[in-house]
């Protein structure tokens, strides 16, 4: 009974932009065969797709290396970037003084950092998963404390009249209540862990799509440079979907365990 409306829904929200990628993909490669463009300047989807299917060995590996790099990297800058939000918003004072320096953080690009943790941390896995924790932890962090800024006032009288402590208002209301705006964080967060991984891959690594996108760009090879683009954005949406699913599995779960529980604290 519940499968077919979500089988529903999903066909309604997904065939619109199927239908404009596909009419892009189309009018692209009507363009590029009617002006005769050269392969190396702007090659076809249709020669993108040849050459993607030769090297799938190889994109297979560095897909697997930026992946695992991915992981690694969005697992910590989250947890971090929540971290720093609870801290943050059980210290008002310590609120007051770093946030306005967390906002002033974000105008540094991550790219002008990347060179100078590859200086102080060598070319390991170090300065790389820091690189992808500095563009993850904001987004989650951000988002976080917003959610918690955002606590319905009623109940948070309510609890505070029936004698429930600092704790038991933040781990029963606060952070409940916040859970939709920390998913929105990790959603943007999981699209730019990937971006991140391929800018640390860019600044020294001996494998992942940003290393073979280099090798491909001194070779001239556009169509494989293509192929690595398609293979971040496909990267990016698989994680995004995946907080996505994560997402109402915990707040569905959360919704169910609050019913049973009632209203007694613990």
């Amino acid at each position: 009974m519940s499968l077919r409306p979500t089988l529903n829904q999903w066909f309604r929200f997904a065939w619109p932009p199927f239908v404009a990628v596909l009419f892009f993909l189309t009018a692209w490669e009507a363009a590029v065969r009617f002006f005769g463009v050269e392969a190396w300047i702007l090659p076809s989807p249709s020669v993108i797709a040849g050459e993607a299917s030769k090297s799938a060995e190889s994109l297979w590996m560095h897909t697997l290396s930026t992946l695992q790099l991915t992981l690694i990297g969005f697992a910590i800058g989250s947890s971090v970037g929540l971290l720093v939000a609870c801290v943050l918003h059980l210290v008002p004072l310590l609120k007051s003084a770093l946030y306005p320096l967390l906002i002033l953080s974000q105008n540094v690009p991550t790219i002008a950092l990347a060179p100078l943790l590859m200086i102080w941390f060598g070319f390991g896995l170090l300065p790389k998963i820091i690189v992808i924790t500095l563009v993850c932890f904001f987004p989650v962090a951000v988002s976080a404390m917003d959610g918690f800024a955002q606590t319905d006032r009623t109940m948070l009288n309510y609890m505070r009249m029936i004698g429930a402590n600092r704790v038991q208002i933040f781990r029963k209301l606060e952070f409940p209540h916040a859970l939709p705006s920390l998913f929105s964080g990790l959603r943007i967060a999981a699209t730019y862990s990937v971006m991140g991984a391929v800018i640390a891959e860019w600044i020294g690594a001996q494998k992942g799509i940003g290393y073979y996108m280099i090798l491909q760009k001194s070779a001239f090879r556009t169509d494989r440079i293509f192929a690595a683009i398609v293979i971040i954005v496909v990267l990016s949406l698989l994680l995004f979907l995946l907080v996505t699913l994560v997402e109402r599995l915990v707040i569905r779960g959360g919704r169910r365990s609050g019913n049973t529980e009632g209203g007694e604290l613990r």
